[in-house]
């Protein structure tokens, strides 16, 4: 390729940069020739109204802040509606800016009303987006649901706002909200045949957090698995297990499984058993089990603790002890447990009340003389001859 066609191709690639450069900054593409000095002097003076149109705004910005610090106390503003106020003015002024800006470097006048207008529909949804949180927390305060409620809500909000917040100021220039819509409508109803489960999951746990069956805190019993609930988020539930072992379970297991909620209530009952021999008195066995209780400090002196026989056994008289306790001992129940067997067995001993364990024991006629004489036992013996087969040198 001769050297005279590449440089000539070179060239023209700068004409043409030129040319777009000249065009872009407001220049005529019907001048035979360009005149950078006129034009880089409407640009200077271009800059200048910019320049003073942002200075008047930005004084008016300022003095109107000035005038808020100094009367914030009689007009009665905390520091959180202060700062909601300095939001408003400063996205007001960065508005004012943008738009006097772009009325001096011609844009075409609808571009800049829509602009305006979308600006406005966004600060309405930026307003209702910082005031939601608030609003909510107030609301669900009167009804006195609980904390992971609100933070759903407030999600669920803070989408739907985002969604119509986009909407509108997309509508502003021209896009055609209702294919847009209509679009993500059969995308959402693709996804969520393709994800039934976490969608099961999903409505589960907004179900829970609704009915409020347990909250974050109480100590349950799901499926088998006793812990406390540490989260319940919008697809599963963990449960914190006496071994420190987080249990994950599904909103959807959870909805359809027996749930114990072992702290719902001021006060719970439990029960162990013991038991004593046949020979020990009952009263004194039954006056030692609760004077353990009573020195336990955990288990509650009202509603009274018991200690009633429950079944008089094979090897023993059976007691069933009753006793409450608060909420906040659930977690320790087994080693509680443990200690007052411990205890009650310590009891016993003191007391020599014997704790019986499977036994058999032969009680003889004392007027028998031994050994014992024993009839024999009669026998007979019968002999079967067995047929023999017959082989072939016996045939």
């Amino acid at each position: 390729m001769p050297i005279a066609s590449v440089t000539d191709f070179f060239k023209e690639i700068l004409y043409d940069l030129h040319t777009s450069l000249y065009l872009a900054l407001g220049g005529s593409a019907d001048k035979e020739s360009m005149d950078w000095s006129s034009q880089a002097l409407d640009l200077a003076s271009t800059g200048i109204k910019i320049l003073i149109l942002l200075a008047v705004l930005g004084f008016f910005y300022w003095l109107i802040l000035y005038i808020v610090k100094q009367s914030r106390e009689k007009i009665h503003l905390n520091e959180r509606r202060t700062k909601i106020v300095h939001s408003i003015l400063r996205y007001i002024w960065i508005v004012a800016s943008l738009i006097a800006i772009m009325s001096q470097i011609n844009f075409e006048p609808e571009t800049i009303k829509a602009t305006a207008k979308a600006s406005t529909w966004a600060g309405i949804y930026y307003v209702l987006w910082t005031s939601s949180g608030q609003i909510i927390h107030r609301v669900l305060q009167h009804y006195g649901l609980n904390a992971s409620i609100e933070q759903l809500l407030k999600n669920i909000l803070s989408v739907l706002l985002l969604v119509l917040g986009l909407a509108s100021v997309m509508a502003q220039f021209g896009f055609d909200i209702v294919s847009l819509v209509a679009g993500l409508g059969i995308a959402g109803l693709a996804v969520g045949f393709a994800a039934q489960s976490t969608l099961a999951n999903f409505i589960a746990g907004i179900t829970i957090l609704l009915e409020q069956s347990f909250q974050v805190g109480d100590w349950v019993n799901i499926n088998d698995n006793e812990g406390r609930v540490v989260v319940i988020a919008l697809r599963t539930t963990h449960i914190l297990t006496r071994d420190n072992i987080t249990v994950i379970i599904p909103n959807s297991n959870v909805a359809s499984s027996e749930v114990t909620n072992l702290t719902s209530k001021n006060f719970i009952r439990f029960d162990i058993r013991v038991r004593i021999a046949f020979e020990d008195d009952i009263e004194t066995a039954r006056k030692e089990i609760l004077q353990v209780l009573a020195d336990n400090d955990v288990v509650l002196n009202r509603p009274e603790t018991s200690a009633t026989v429950a079944e008089i056994g094979e090897y023993g008289v059976f007691f069933i002890v009753r006793f409450w306790v608060k909420p906040a001992a659930v977690v320790r129940m087994p080693k509680m447990k443990e200690g007052l067997k411990e205890k009650i067995k310590y009891a016993f001993d003191a007391a020599n009340i014997s704790t019986p364990y499977p036994h058999m024991r032969l009680l003889m006629p004392k007027d028998v003389d031994y050994p014992i004489a024993t009839k024999p036992f009669a026998t007979t013996t019968q002999i079967v001859e067995e047929a023999v087969p017959l082989t072939k040198t016996d045939k």
